[in-house]
């Protein structure tokens, strides 16, 4: 079974957020998945198998399966157009257990299709303002997270939350944004989620399906530069439209090998 590992939202290596990928001949024991991603002990394991034409695709945690990641559906698409298992003009279309994810290769990177994730403003916890230790300007709430932002970039990458405050409130995770500083990108963000193993995820695709509709909504502006700074950091080009965001970044393989068990 071929196991690659992907560094993606990045076009240079040790950058963006990396994935395993792992091919599978078949379906697989979840409880084996499992420890087979905390064996690897990446961020997130991606699993993809071929049944009946269609490709399958789930996605572990060194601690728990999660619903969605973009970052190892990106991981994922780039491995099979580059190992040559589907050409490069052809999408792929995966069966999730968050319905079907579409994939295509667009100008030099990988492009996916999620659902719009839609906050509705919120009082803000006290809990969720304790563990930040910051004023928010504004804060919401989708069906997944807390979206908090701040009144600045600085803010944002200065941040220290206390992550067992964070794991105690009942959501996967926090994303803190503010508008960016520089030229460079339209807004930053960081993304908190202790609850899934992850203190800090270094780059989040389904945290952008929030963060897209509403930096649209407050800068009038259907596609917008995105970054993610976490440590490793990455970048995102987010295209919205009614009600799905298209993500767009490169990625760039570390290894390539195969599971002898």
């Amino acid at each position: 079974m071929e196991l690659t590992i992907i560094n993606t939202f990045t076009d240079q290596p040790f950058k963006g957020n990396p994935a395993a990928v792992c091919l599978l001949t078949g379906e697989s024991d979840s409880e084996w998945m499992q420890r087979i991603a905390k064996e690897i002990n990446m961020p997130v394991t991606a699993f993809i198998h071929l049944h009946k034409g269609e490709w399958q695709l789930r996605w572990f945690t060194p601690s728990v399966e999660i619903p969605i990641c973009g970052h190892g559906t990106l991981a994922s698409s780039f491995f099979l157009w580059g190992k040559g298992y589907v050409p490069r003009d052809k999408p792929i279309a995966y069966q999730t257990k968050s319905g079907i994810l579409n994939a295509k290769f667009v100008d030099g990177m990988v492009q996916l299709e999620f659902p719009s994730l839609i906050e509705q403003e919120t009082a803000a916890p006290e809990l969720l303002i304790k563990a930040l230790g910051v004023v928010p300007v504004y804060v919401g709430q989708n069906k997944w997270d807390y979206l908090v932002e701040v009144q600045s970039e600085e803010i944002v990458r200065n941040l220290k939350p206390d992550f067992n405050s964070i794991a105690r409130m009942q959501i996967r995770g926090v994303i803190v944004t503010s508008l960016s500083d520089s030229g460079e990108y339209d807004f930053v963000s960081r993304f908190f989620s202790p609850a899934q193993g992850l203190d800090e995820d270094y780059v989040t695709g389904s945290a952008h399906c929030c963060l897209g509709p509403y930096w649209k909504n407050k800068l009038d502006k259907s596609i917008t530069i995105a970054y993610q700074a976490s440590e490793r950091g990455g970048l995102l080009k987010v295209e919205v439209s009614e009600d799905t965001v298209k993500l767009s970044g490169h990625a760039v393989t570390i290894y390539e090998g195969n599971l002898t068990i």
